[in-house]
Formats: C-alpha cells, sequence, structure tokens
C-alpha cells in the first residue's frame, strides 16, 4: 500500500514539473504562431486527453516525462516528427501541406526562444515556492539566537589552538559581550581574515584568545566558523535519524530510522556537523554508538567509511539521513521574502553547477546521482516531514530540470539551442543528415544514462 503511495506522490510532484516545463514550451510556441499537434504529460501510449483546436492534450503511459510535438521539429532520435526528408544532395524537402506554422519555418531567434522558456519556467516555478516558503514559514535555527555553546571542535583548527573544547561558552567575542550565533557569524563576516579577541568560560573559568575566522577575500559563509573550530550546538537533545542509506556503514551496524544517536565513543554530538568532524578526527576508527530505540538504550559498533556526497567534500561518514535542528517559524515580508527566494536559488544552482563540473570532472561519481526511484524516495521522506519541505524539494527538482535541460546536448533544449546559435553564426543551417546523426547518438547515449541510473537506484534499493 505504501509503494502505491508513493508511486502516486512521484507521479503528481513530477507532474506539476513537466507541466510547468512544458506549458513555457507551448505559451512560446503559440505566441510566435507556431503549431502544436501534441501537448503530452508522460511518453509512450496515450492513456487519455482531448483535443482542442489543432493540439491534443494527452495523459501517457510513462509518467517520466513530457514533452511537447510542434509541427516541423525534429524527433529526439534526430527523425524529422513531420514527414520532412532528405533528398540526394543533401536538401530537405517538405510534404504538400508544409505550412508556415511549422517551427522550422520560423527565425532562429523565435526557435531559440522557444528552447529557453521550458527551463526559464521551472526557474520560475523554483523561485516562486521558495518564496512561498519565506513568507510563510522561513524557518531560523533556534541555536542562532541561544548562547554561543560549542559542541566540538576539530583537532588542528584556529579554535583548539586557542584552548577552545566542546562545552565551552562564548562570552565575548570581539566587541560584544555574551553573544549569540548569529551575532557570532555577523563579527566574523566584518571582520575576515583579521584576528578576532575572544572569551570563552569553562567551568566557571574565563580564558582569553585570538582567532582569525576565514580569509579577506569578502566571501563568507557560516562554514567558515565552522572550518575554524567552532561548531555550535545546535540542539539540547541528541541526533535524531531520519533515514538510513542501504548498504552504508549506519545500515551495516543496524542503525533505524527514528533512532536517536546519544554517542559515539566519548562524544555527545548534537549535530551532525559535531559529528562529521569528529569522524574526521577518528580518520574512520571503528566507533561504538549509544543510541536510544523507542526509549530504550542500546549499544551499536559502526566502522565508517569515506563516502562522496554531491556538492561536498569526501569524508567519513555513516550514512544516515538526520531530523533538522529545532528552528523558529517567521513569516517574512515580501521584499524580504523575493531576497530570501533570490539568495537560495542562488546557492542552490550553484551547488548544481559545481556537481555538474565534479561529473565532467571525476570528483563526483555518477553513482551518487538519483534518478526516478531516489526521487521518488526524497519526495516520500519530504511528504511525511509536512508541505514546506516538500514544497523546498519541489523547488530543488523544479531548479535541477531547468539547468539539465540547458546542458548543450542534444535532444535536449539546450541542444537545440547550440544548433541554432552555430547555425546563427555561420549563417547557414547544419547539414541536416550530420544534425540528424548526432541527434540520434545523443539520444542513444541519454537513453543509456538513464537506464545506468535507473540499474544504480535499485541496486541501492537491493544491495549486493
Amino acid at each position: 500500500m505504501h509503494l502505491i503511495l508513493v508511486i502516486i506522490e512521484f507521479a503528481i510532484v513530477l507532474g506539476i514539473m513537466v507541466l510547468i516545463h512544458e506549458l513555457g514550451h507551448f505559451v512560446v510556441a503559440k505566441l510566435c504562431g507556431v503549431r502544436v499537434d501534441i501537448f503530452s504529460i508522460g511518453f509512450g501510449p496515450r492513456l487519455f486527453g482531448f483535443q482542442y483546436g489543432t493540439t491534443d492534450y494527452r495523459i501517457s503511459v510513462l509518467p517520466l516525462g513530457g514533452y511537447v510535438k510542434m509541427a516541423g521539429e525534429m524527433g529526439g532520435d534526430g527523425a524529422p516528427l513531420d514527414g520532412t526528408a532528405l533528398t540526394s544532395d543533401n536538401l530537405v524537402t517538405y510534404p504538400a501541406n508544409y505550412a508556415h506554422d511549422d517551427l522550422t519555418s520560423k527565425p532562429r531567434w523565435q526557435r531559440v526562444l522557444i528552447a529557453l522558456a521550458g527551463p526559464v519556467c521551472n526557474f520560475l516555478l523554483a523561485f516562486f515556492l521558495l518564496f512561498l516558503v519565506a513568507h510563510y514559514h522561513h524557518d531560523v535555527d533556534q541555536y542562532l539566537t541561544g548562547p554561543a555553546v560549542l559542541d566540538y571542535v576539530p583537532l588542528h583548527t584556529a579554535a583548539a589552538r586557542d584552548g577552545l573544547t566542546a562545552g565551552d561558552m562564548i562570552t565575548r567575542f570581539n566587541r560584544v559581550s555574551h553573544p549569540n550565533w548569529e551575532q557570532v557569524l555577523d563579527e566574523s563576516a566584518l571582520n575576515l581574515g583579521r584576528p578576532i579577541p575572544i572569551t570563552f568560560t569553562r567551568d566557571g573559568q574565563a580564558h582569553t584568545g585570538l582567532i582569525t575566522i576565514g580569509n579577506n577575500s569578502g566571501d563568507f559563509s557560516e562554514n567558515d566558523i565552522m572550518l575554524a573550530g567552532l561548531i555550535p550546538k545546535m540542539d539540547d537533545g541528541p541526533v535524531s535519524v531520519l533515514s538510513v542509506a542501504p548498504d552504508s556503514p549506519a545500515s551495516r551496524a543496524g542503525l533505524q530510522a527514528g533512532d536517536q544517536l546519544v554517542a559515539i565513543n566519548s562524544l555527545h554530538p548534537h549535530s551532525v556537523y559535531a559529528l562529521l568532524a569528529y569522524l574526521k578526527d577518528s580518520h574512520g576508527a571503528v566507533s561504538s554508538l549509544s543510541v536510544l530505540r523507542n526509549g530504550h538504550p542500546i549499544n551499536l559498533t559502526a566502522t565508517p567509511e569515506k563516502m562522496e556526497t554531491p556538492g561536498a567534500e569526501t569524508q567519513y561518514r555513516l550514512g544516515f539521513t538526520y531530523r533538522p535542528p529545532p528552528a523558529n517559524i517567521q513569516r517574512l515580508p515580501v521584499g524580504a521574502s523575493l531576497a530570501q527566494s533570490w539568495k537560495d536559488n542562488l546557492n542552490g544552482s550553484m551547488l548544481i553547477l559545481r556537481i555538474v563540473k565534479g561529473l565532467f570532472t571525476r570528483h563526483v561519481s555518477v553513482k551518487q546521482m538519483s534518478g526516478p526511484v531516489g526521487i521518488a524516495q526524497q519526495i516520500d521522506i519530504a511528504t511525511q516531514m509536512g508541505v514546506w519541505p516538500l514544497l523546498e524539494l519541489m523547488s530543488v527538482i523544479s531548479l535541477n530540470l531547468g539547468i539539465f535541460n540547458l546542458l548543450p546536448i542534444p535532444p535536449l533544449d539546450g541542444g537545440m539551442i547550440f544548433f541554432l546559435v552555430i547555425e546563427s553564426i555561420m549563417r547557414r543551417d547544419v547539414n541536416q543528415r550530420f544534425k540528424e546523426l548526432v541527434y540520434q547518438v545523443a539520444f542513444v547515449c541519454i537513453i543509456l544514462f538513464a537506464a545506468f541510473i535507473l540499474f544504480n537506484d535499485i541496486t541501492k534499493l537491493h544491495p549486493h
């Protein structure tokens, strides 16, 4: 029964993403006077739909995407969709009913706009969803406004050299007395690369030092204070396990969703950041886990492994997702919500581009990518967490879909744009037979890649 629910959730979410993407192509094509023959959600044979004007609006069997079939458009495998054919001298011939509402009859700049419209609509959807989240349900971690207590201080960091350790409380940071973590972040951002006076207490005794956060490049993030060794205590309770990755150190140790990780050896982590820093310092040594399961304490043994995670460094991990620390909910004003959505989408886009770059430079493994099965699992987890985490995930999926479709690979939108730009520079069309060959080869490669990702998803479900 749960599997059916997951499939329904996946179909609805992906259907929305595809609908918005294809709607972009459809609307701009209509505005440019292109005849649209089919508007389909899903691939394969037609399940049901209706005819309106010259367009067949349909739902198809495979809910893994969708397409808009425009008159005169080249198919995904390189075959013309409207009956066009090549003569022996490589000239394109058109059927008798060839009309000026075919895609190929339109100026190249209009065809570029039509190709861009799908990804742009995905970007707009991602922006709108995160705007809603920021305006109605903006999470602000509670620890940011609480006392600046350290959860863990990694070895060989600036904080460790100053003598700070887990449990210390920062009582003065630069000119701010008894700062909270938000003030520590603000002062760090204003004093990048400069020594900052710090006072901290331990067992009622005050200690002082100087600590340097980041460098003077002007770029600052919360991660900079952690790299300096200041890892905040983000929760009063232990780390809560949301899900466990198959064939991971956590699953082999017997960790389960719903468990609470109270301690690892002698450390009592209150955030995953503290846990990861400790695993790095222990160089993957076998660790004893103290776990609370349904209120009962149990002991497990785990051997961390170096694992790749898209957008993050390869480091020792146990292999589970965690429930975020407690947060206060704010309703940001419209202007602030727009700015927050822009910032979050920009950061998300940069992360995706780093992942794409990592795939080509082999710093990120293709095995870390998720296909339909992996995405369905993420959607199911987000749905269980509530509507706002689901909207955030949908924005990520929409952003991924937009960027992926802009890659200059036929038959993606970016591939079409790439050929149109080349033709504009050359001031003539690319040889049609060559273009068809490129489309066919690329189509086969994408099918093989999709099959590999799907196989990878299945092996994660059923590890050998």
